[in-house]
């Protein structure tokens, strides 16, 4: 059973239709003990950092998001689920994220001739080994809409990078925690196969 988080984030009918097209039970919810007891947890999300951490927290749900982590359950954050992840972020300077991994948010840089938000598809290079893009080909093209992205602290974190204005750590992969900046919900064949490369994490 997946547990999709709901903390009022958008996109997340979108990432329920992914899992049911894999042939998954999935539950979206915010309650606490279906959260805990599930096989794995997605933390979703399109929307201001600010306004996510201020929801979770409300909802009570940092700490169970500590708990599935700390218990081993495989965890996904996408989009701004995987910003939220990381200790804080340009988009609302004093408001601390979740911390679970070391790293900051950071605002795109401007460039003549490229548009913010990023919206469309890029190629990532992919770390060799990384979980996530299991049996997927070389340079895979994903599907973006971001205005800020991640700068890992841990080079060893990140499963798979791009570029766009900047370097950009695309997805990042540690122990039991996976996160992608992109939507693999939105990626077509490829994305579906990174959803189900996390929903077979466990039982390889």
């Amino acid at each position: 059973m997946i547990a999709v988080i709901d903390y009022d984030a958008g996109n997340i009918k979108s990432v329920e239709k992914a899992l049911l097209h894999l042939g998954q039970e999935v539950y979206i919810t915010r309650d606490k003990d279906t959260i805990r007891s599930a096989d794995h947890v997605i933390l979703p999300g399109v929307g201001a950092f600010g306004d996510a951490m201020g929801k979770i927290r409300s909802y009570g749900l940092e700490p169970v998001i500590r708990d599935v982590v700390e218990k081993g359950t495989p965890f996904l954050g996408i989009c701004l689920g995987l910003q939220l992840l990381f200790e804080e972020s340009d988009e609302t300077p004093g408001v601390t994220g979740l911390g679970l991994l070391p790293g900051r948010i950071l605002r795109i840089p401007d460039q003549e001739g490229l548009k913010i938000p990023h919206m469309g598809w890029n190629s990532l290079d992919v770390r060799a080994g990384a979980s996530l893009f299991k049996g997927i080909e070389e340079h895979p093209y994903v599907y973006f809409v971001h205005s800020y992205y991640l700068a890992a602290e841990n080079e060893e974190d990140v499963a798979a990078s791009t570029f766009y204005s900047t370097k950009i750590h695309a997805s990042v992969e540690h122990g039991n925690i996976f996160a992608c900046q992109f939507h693999p919900e939105k990626s077509s064949a490829v994305g579906l196969k990174i959803l189900d490369n996390f929903v077979h994490f466990e039982k390889r």
